[in-house]
């Protein structure tokens, strides 16, 4: 979901765009927080609502312990709504924000037992189905995304201008319940009305409008956009409502995972049913692809709606460092309706800024395959060990029984166990540039192994980073950075859909001065850069030894120049990403008890 960036050349609306993913980590919530605590609690509940006004459908409310505790203020119907309730479905993660706002604002009375309850409830049945989550999977993930979603920039300017984007679209609602959240942004937060009123920029080259024309505002053309976006009812909650069932994921599942800065990983997670329904115990045993690092973990997780995976996990040890992958970890999964595969992430740190991608298989009897080494191929190689890491593959394996697509030959199998297989292969000099699928027997891993003549360009991952500074009363917010190289496509230019991704570089890494002002020293002070990429950032406080004794803040580039990928005219390939290094965020808006 990140878009694409100028490698070499320097992205100058960066520097513009990078507040859109700071919104991530706490800015934009930051705002919401202290926005609640301002207002007073209600000294007694506020008169019921009604659904007057609503001409949809609504979906009836049929948990017991719900319409106890939220039929004081939402006032039932005769089919079994409740108002404002009925018309809504959003994520576990959303509940549980509506419900904290109950309790702060409206005066709900409410135990943390029974909160959960009702939190498990509605993202059951008012929630979303798995197709409307996954797009917004980055917001319960903690990622640092260029948000390409976003239509234009009247909607950026209403929806997105104090928080993710993913946010609104992470609900569902009537027309009516999005006018009243506008409304109720207007009512809670001053600064809404301002950029509800905006006039829309002009298209480039539209005729002004006609005199006497009542202007359109950001706010209407937002309203718009959500009110057909996100709407209530959808062919995806009406194919998914009647599916909802008990998840049943118990077994063994293959792990694929990387980890920035550490490399990939392979292994197994074992899921056991836990003590409820819809809970699991969760063992896992992960060895690094690069070092041979083994590591173990034990959790818990919890499903809402049949997909939807929150828990936690922790190694047996202490981890040694802040990017140590013992580290304990929140971890959330989407997995797919049907129940044989899934993916997130595994992440930590007081930003959540670490973290594992991972990709999970379901093991049965058959042969599978979970992850595929080297990250690529070269045309014109001989005799290359490749590695295939899955289960049950065969020990009788022949030549013959795996394929790694065209243009690549298996000439012999080194090795074979059920676990992990190696192959000699050749490829041949004229292969076309592209990513393989990986196939032994009946079991394939799609677009597994690039295949590729040379490396053109480079990219930094992130291409907009976010760290933060701290000392001994906030904890800082780190910034981990990789390279990795790309070949041109068929097209033959960079940045382009058809690009083939080769996978790591071996580079030397830097910091530049991002010039924002004359005289900028952004660069002595910030941080330092390690040479795995791990930015650490400076203390917070004021720095007598800066000008005008100033924090340490600031924003510089992350430069990786390749030690043997060079360009057509000789020189070394090299790519930058944007940092900004900011204060602490002194308040942080988040659901940690949406997992066990």
């Amino acid at each position: 979901m990140t878009i694409p960036s100028n490698p070499v050349v320097a992205d100058r609306t960066a520097p513009r765009r990078w507040g859109q993913r700071l919104i991530l980590l706490g800015l934009g919530a930051t705002m919401v927080a202290v926005a609640h605590a301002n207002v007073r609690d209600a000294a007694a509940p506020s008169p019921p609502d009604t659904a007057q006004g609503e001409t949809e459908e609504g979906i009836p409310v049929t948990d017991a312990l719900t319409r106890e505790k939220c039929g004081t203020c939402h006032a039932p119907d005769a089919k079994g709504n409740l108002s404002r309730i009925s018309w809504v479905r959003t994520t576990p993660e959303g509940w549980a924000q509506a419900i904290k706002r109950m309790v702060r604002l409206n005066g709900l009375q409410v135990t943390p037992g029974e909160s959960r309850a009702i939190v498990r409830y509605l993202a059951n049945f008012h929630g979303l189905a798995p197709e409307e989550a996954r797009p917004v999977m980055y917001l319960p993930e903690h990622r640092i995304v260029d948000e390409a979603a976003i239509p234009n920039d009247n909607v950026r300017q209403a929806c997105a201008a104090c928080h993710a984007f993913a946010q609104p679209l992470s609900w569902r609602r009537s027309k009516t319940e999005w006018k009243l959240l506008q409304d109720m942004h207007v009512a809670m937060y001053s600064q809404a009305e301002a950029q509800y009123r905006r006039l829309p920029d002009p298209a480039p080259g539209a005729a002004p409008p006609a005199p006497g024309t009542t202007p359109v505002t950001n706010g209407q053309v937002a309203l718009e956009y959500m009110q057909k976006t996100a709407p209530l009812h959808t062919l995806e909650w009406g194919s998914w409502r009647p599916r909802i069932r008990a998840p049943y994921l118990a077994g063994t599942w293959l792990v694929s995972a990387h980890l920035p800065g550490r490399g990939d990983y392979v292994g197994e997670l074992t899921i056991r049913p836990g003590m409820e329904a819809g809970t699991f115990v969760t063992a896992t045993a992960l060895r690094s692809l690069a070092t041979g690092q083994a590591l173990t973990r034990q959790g818990t997780g919890l499903v809402y709606g049949g997909y939807a995976w929150r828990g936690r996990s922790a190694g047996p040890a202490a981890a040694a460092a802040v990017d140590d992958p013992a580290h304990a970890t929140r971890d959330t999964m989407w997995f797919a309706p049907d129940q044989k595969s899934a993916e997130g992430r595994w992440f930590w740190g007081e930003y959540h800024e670490f973290g594992f991608d991972v990709k999970l298989t379901r093991a049965g009897t058959a042969p599978a395959i979970a992850a595929v080494t080297p990250a690529a191929l070269r045309a014109g190689t001989s005799a290359a060990r490749v590695h295939l890491y899955g289960a049950n593959l065969p020990a009788d394996l022949a030549p013959a029984d795996v394929s790694l697509g065209d243009g690549v030959t298996v000439r012999a199998v080194e090795s074979a166990g059920p676990g992990d297989a190696v192959v000699l292969a050749d490829v041949a000099a004229d292969a076309v540039s592209g990513r393989r699928d990986v196939a032994v027997r009946g079991a394939t891993l799609a677009q597994a192994l690039p295949v590729y003549r040379q490396i053109d360009y480079l990219k930094v991952v992130p291409d907009t980073g976010l760290a933060r500074l701290g000392g001994e009363k906030h904890p800082k917010g780190y910034g981990q950075f990789e390279a990795f190289g790309y070949e041109n496509g068929p097209d033959g230019k960079p940045n382009t859909a058809d690009d083939v991704k080769v996978g790591p570089v071996d580079v030397d890494w830097r910091i530049d001065e991002f010039l924002a002002v004359q005289n900028d020293d952004d660069k002595a002070f910030v941080g330092t850069l390690g040479p795995g990429a791990l930015f650490t950032p400076a203390a917070d406080g004021p720095n007598p030894a800066r000008r005008f004794g100033r924090n340490n803040y600031g924003d510089v580039w992350v430069v990786a120049t390749a030690k043997t990928e060079k360009d057509r005219f000789g020189q070394p390939l090299t790519a930058r990403a944007y940092l900004v290094v900011a204060v602490p965020s002194y308040q942080r808006w988040d659901q940690p008890e949406v997992a066990q």
